[in-house]
């Protein structure tokens, strides 16, 4: 079976949107895994499911309301079913969504590594979801603290805030909240999901301003990521994670980040110790692409030798 021994995740490697599907999915023209994968925040996420038939489930909040997806590949070409009342809604952006406007043949590799995991991964599409608050969210919850610790606050807030994914949806897949019901979530509540108060202020700031925010998925990514960053509390790191999901945006590479310029420096340059400066020097042969060369990064597993114990996950709920 082809990619039948292709090796489990690694903590990097699902940064980079590594998601497995069953392999018999796993297909030059479009890997699911790869292409959706950014989009799910954790292996537990309550908005996104992979089941045993290879189909990716996925619960939207659409600007028309609630809708789920299912979407099975096969070579070339995508199977899916949408329910809910912002069905239409994704049908019309369901292309976006698997990639159909990314251009990965723009992509030139400028180093052996990147080709390598250029070659390996050919199914890598760069998604564009339309919507801007359903990454923007748990990329806040990730600012500063453990992956375990944010995915772990989205998955609780999600259940307890959102609804049901309409259709026939696999048990236990939920709609984010809404924008209203974010802004209403009392203080206790953040305190109990484990979110402090800065990152849940930053929440509530985005969610009264929504409508505005959504609009920074029709612009282009440099201006999408300026509006974002009017909010306070949504710096470089954050506008990026989010444009580079909601606008399928090749070139946004994310900055500020804790272990992202190590790895490049590292990959690239056998550098553990580069900096956003330097991470930004050797991925200038990318210009237009720097955000794919991260992800080929990523994906190639290739890390840094540990130094130091990985950082403990804190637990404010204690407190």
């Amino acid at each position: 079976m082809a990619g039948r021994f292709v090796p489990r995740p690694t903590r990097t490697t699902t940064r980079g949107g590594d998601t497995q599907v069953p392999d018999e999915q796993r297909q030059d023209h479009l890997d699911l895994g790869l292409t959706l994968g950014p989009l799910r925040r954790g292996p537990h996420d309550p908005t996104f499911r992979v089941t045993e038939d290879g189909s990716v489930w996925r619960a939207t909040r659409t600007p028309e309301g609630p809708a789920t997806l299912r979407v099975r590949a096969h070579g070339a070409e995508a199977e899916t079913g949408t329910w809910g009342p912002g069905a239409a809604w994704l049908d019309a952006h369901l292309p976006a969504l698997l990639g159909a406007e990314d251009d990965p043949a723009a992509f030139v590799p400028r180093h052996k590594l990147v080709l390598a995991t250029h070659r390996r991964r050919p199914g890598l599409r760069l998604t564009r979801t339309g919507l801007v608050l359903e990454s923007l969210i748990p990329s806040v919850l990730e600012q500063k603290v453990t992956t375990t610790e944010a995915y772990g606050s989205w998955r609780r807030l999600v259940l307890q805030y959102g609804e049901r994914a309409p259709g026939p949806a696999p048990e236990g897949l939920h709609v984010m909240p809404d924008a209203r019901t974010w802004a209403r979530i009392p203080s206790w509540e953040w305190h109990r999901a484990n979110v402090d108060g800065k990152r849940a202020a930053t929440i509530l700031r985005a969610a009264r301003v929504a409508p505005r925010l959504e609009e920074a998925a029709h612009l282009p990514p440099p201006e999408a990521r300026r509006r974002l960053e009017l909010i306070p509390g949504i710096g470089p790191w954050t506008s990026a994670e989010t444009i580079q999901r909601s606008n399928g945006a090749p070139d946004e590479v994310t900055t500020g980040d804790l272990h992202l310029p190590g790895i490049v420096g590292w990959a690239l340059a056998g550098d553990r110790t580069a900096d956003d400066t330097t991470m930004l020097e050797l991925l200038a042969p990318y210009a237009g692409q720097r955000h794919r060369a991260a992800r080929l990064i990523l994906l190639s597993g290739r890390t840094p030798p540990r130094r130091a114990p990985r950082l403990s996950p804190n637990d404010i709920t204690r407190l």
